[in-house]
C-alpha cells in the first residue's frame, strides 16, 4: 500500500489545482452529469430535492457530519422520499483516495455502510500509525479480503474515475474543501448541522 500511496500522491498533486470561482448556485443539469463511475446514491431520484455532497474520507468535518447529522437527515428526509442524496468523492490526500477506492470495491449494497464505518473509525486508520492494517481490519468483515484489497488498489479504471469526479468538482463547480453540499444546485458549506439543513430544505418542501 505504501507504494500505491506514492503513486496516488503524484496523481493527487496533479489534481490539486485552484478551485474555480465559487458562485451561490451551479447548473443542476451539469451537476448531475456523471462520468465513467456511477454515482453512489440513496433515496428516490424523483424526490423534489437533490443533495449532492463532496466529501473526503480523512476530513474530520465530513466525519462529524456523517456521524452526528447524517443518520437523522436520512431518516427525516431521504427515507421519506423528500431528498435524493448523492455522495461524491473529493479526496484531500492520498490516504483518502485509497479509502474511497476500497469503499467502492466492496459489494454495491455495502458502500454506504462501509463509508459509515470508515468515518466512525477514522481516528484508527486515518491518523494511526498503521493505516493499512487498520483498513484491512475494518473492511475484511465487510466483504473485502486481503486479495481483493490489493486488487482494488491496483484498479486504474477506478482510480481514473474518482480522479475525474474530483477534478471536475474543482474546475466546474468551484469545490475547494469538504464537505461541500449542493441543494438543488445551491451551494452550502461550513455548518452542516441538522438545523442548517432544516432551514435550507424547508422552503423547498412546501406543499
Amino acid at each position: 500500500m505504501i507504494r500505491f500511496l506514492g503513486l496516488v500522491l503524484g496523481a493527487w498533486l496533479a489534481l490539486a489545482t485552484p478551485a474555480a470561482a465559487q458562485s451561490a448556485t451551479v447548473d443542476v443539469e451539469a451537476l448531475m452529469t456523471t462520468g465513467a463511475l456511477a454515482d453512489k446514491t440513496l433515496g428516490d431520484p424523483n424526490a423534489p430535492v437533490t443533495v449532492v455532497e463532496y466529501a473526503s474520507m480523512t476530513c474530520p468535518h465530513c466525519r462529524s457530519f456523517h456521524v452526528n447529522t447524517f443518520p437523522t437527515l436520512k431518516a427525516k428526509y431521504i427515507d421519506t422520499g423528500d431528498v435524493y442524496f448523492v455522495f461524491r468523492e473529493f479526496p484531500l490526500d492520498p490516504l483518502a483516495f485509497a479509502a474511497i477506492m476500497l469503499a467502492r470495491c466492496t459489494p454495491d449494497d455495502s458502500f454506504f455502510p462501509v463509508v459509515e464505518a470508515l468515518f466512525q473509525q477514522q481516528d484508527q486508520w486515518a491518523f494511526g500509525e498503521d493505516p493499512e492494517s487498520a483498513l484491512v481490519s475494518i473492511l475484511a468483515p465487510m466483504g473485502l479480503d486481503a486479495a481483493a484489497f490489493s486488487e482494488c488498489l491496483s484498479n486504474e479504471e477506478l482510480f481514473d474515475g474518482i480522479a475525474w469526479v474530483a477534478d471536475r468538482a474543482t474546475e466546474e463547480f468551484g469545490v475547494g474543501g469538504t464537505p461541500t453540499f449542493f441543494i438543488n444546485g445551491r451551494r452550502i458549506s461550513g455548518d452542516a448541522s441538522l438545523d442548517r439543513f432544516d432551514r435550507e430544505l424547508a422552503p423547498l418542501l412546501v406543499d
